[in-house]
């Protein structure tokens, strides 16, 4: 199993001892990019928040340590973010 595929269902952020969904919380799917497969909890997030693009630091991304990948909520499914870019 390669690096992307043991990401793969896993939440963003998460402790690798819990890194699966949890129930009663609220994800979208990052699609593409870097950080593709994985769910981001966004259970606190207001609306508002959710319509702006998002930069979720990564290691795998484009610029290495320290750089990040831009994802924005997809316009006909609110369950998924789609990736934009890498950034510094």
């Amino acid at each position: 199993m390669d690096e992307l595929e043991f990401l793969r269902g896993r939440v963003y952020g998460a402790d690798h001892d819990d890194a699966g969904p949890r129930q009663g919380r609220t994800y979208v799917e990052l699609v593409a990019g870097p950080l593709d497969g994985l769910f981001l909890d966004v259970t606190d997030w207001p609306d508002q928040a959710r319509a702006q693009d998002v930069a979720l630091h990564t290691e795998i991304g484009r610029y290495g340590s320290g750089g990040r990948a831009l994802y924005s909520l997809r316009a006909v499914d609110r369950r998924r973010f789609d990736w934009r870019e890498d950034i510094p």
